[in-house]
């Protein structure tokens, strides 16, 4: 079964735009988003959204989560200030460590992370170590996993 994965770090806020984040932080986002609402009864907020994103394929996750975070310590200081400040004006969880996973049926690229692939890597196992930890703690960041089945119902006829 094949895995295509993404991990990013995402600042999220109501209020301030993605280009004042990154006037704040300093650094250039990969992506930057604004949601608007699709309700206007209540009217919820649009939120703008600064992220930092690792979509190579042939990584675990774990590698991926390096490869983000490489591009973020040397920001550390300012990614908890901006967080902080913003988990005051508007609640937490503005920072997030994102970890998207689609796992897909038996047509696959080589490569895809299937276990049975001794010259391809196994994206199926992954782990956080203590100084990923330790940065999350830092930024006040949580985690966010979304895992997706996109093999179908093999019952369903």
């Amino acid at each position: 079964m094949p895995v295509h994965q993404y991990v990013c770090f995402v600042i999220t806020s109501t209020r301030t735009t993605a280009q004042e984040m990154t006037a704040a932080l300093g650094i250039e986002p990969d992506e930057t988003a604004v949601r608007a609402s699709r309700s206007t009864v209540p009217p919820l907020p649009a939120h703008h959204r600064w992220k930092i994103v690792c979509r190579r394929t042939g990584l675990r996750v774990d590698e991926q989560v390096a490869c983000v975070l490489d591009r973020l310590r040397p920001h550390t200081g300012r990614l908890a200030a901006l967080a902080g400040q913003l988990d005051r004006q508007e609640g937490p969880g503005s920072a997030v460590l994102q970890v998207v996973r689609r796992f897909h049926s038996d047509n696959h690229e080589p490569g895809a992370g299937l276990p049975e692939e001794p010259e391809g890597p196994n994206l199926f196992g992954w782990h956080l170590d203590s100084d990923v930890l330790e940065f999350l703690t830092t930024t006040g960041a949580e985690v966010d996993i979304d895992e997706y089945d996109m093999t179908g119902d093999p019952h369903s006829d």
